[in-house]
């Protein structure tokens, strides 16, 4: 990799996958409302502080993003992109909720074919000079991205499509904001 990740950052073409914030302990039901907060697990206060701690450094760093933001429809995912990166700044896109669905029980048949199509979103190549922001979920371990702490980031290096896509760097929110080093 030729030049610092930051320097990579700030001329774009990447994909930076997001897990949102901090959440309240417990569990979402089976099959949350999407509409009604209550019936899933919702950022926490730090959680809530760590969204605007990320997008304050993202701007303070100047990495350029392609908006609007890609987010889950979970009321976690929306919070964390709004506090991050303003409300008008966002889009909900259902297919996200699907990376939360590969922790049930899933055939694997059923585990491969999210695992497809998560594949072929993350091949899109982002406008020119900007890097494309997606705020979602964890993954199960070694599976799709694999663990992904609160406000970690997964930096992808997409290839176009039906190319397939490159893992850069996982990086924690604490490696987010010394970014600098890398």
């Amino acid at each position: 990799m030729n030049g610092s990740l930051l320097n990579l950052l700030q001329a774009g073409g990447y994909i930076l996958y997001v897990r949102h914030g901090e959440a309240t302990v417990g569990e979402d039901l089976s099959n949350p409302d999407f509409k009604n907060c209550y019936t899933q697990r919702n950022l926490s206060e730090q959680g809530r502080r760590q969204a605007i701690y990320y997008g304050q450094n993202l701007r303070n760093l100047q990495i350029p993003i392609s908006y609007p933001v890609q987010t889950s429809p979970f009321c976690r995912t929306i919070e964390t992109a709004i506090l991050a990166l303003g409300r008008l700044n966002i889009q909900i896109d259902p297919f996200w909720f699907q990376v939360s669905r590969l922790s049930g029980n899933r055939t694997a048949t059923e585990q491969q074919s999210i695992l497809d199509s998560i594949q072929s979103r993350l091949e899109v190549i982002p406008p020119e000079g900007r890097n494309i922001v997606i705020i979602a979920h964890n993954f199960p371990t070694e599976i799709g991205l694999g663990e992904i702490p609160d406000m970690g980031t997964v930096i992808i290096r997409p290839r176009g499509q039906g190319k397939g896509y490159e893992v850069i760097a996982k990086l924690s929110l604490i490696d987010i904001l010394n970014l600098e080093r890398y």
